[in-house]
């Protein structure tokens, strides 16, 4: 659920830039390089970002856990340029 003042958007914003940095030095203590730890960590937030939204407005449906499932198996298969058939959360 997308934050409804200007200023709270701007907060999640930042909040989510964070969290994407975060990710992104774990992953280099990890030993994933440079862009791939960047590009990796901010696919991970938009992920978690778009799955959250789904899970607020969803109240009673899948789980956190499945949405996200479902956004990277929907990731995987844009990414490798197979057709695209949904299964579970939706």
């Amino acid at each position: 659920m997308p934050p409804s003042s200007a200023e709270l958007r701007e907060r999640e914003l930042h909040k989510l830039s964070a969290m994407a940095a975060a990710v992104a030095e774990a992953l280099r203590e990890r030993g994933v390089d440079d862009p791939g730890a960047a590009v990796l960590s901010e696919v991970a937030i938009a992920i978690f970002r778009i799955s959250f939204e789904r899970w607020v407005a969803e109240r009673g449906g899948p789980e956190l856990t499945e949405l996200m499932r479902s956004a990277l198996a929907e990731l995987r298969a844009l990414t490798a340029g197979e057709p695209l058939t949904l299964t579970g959360a939706r």
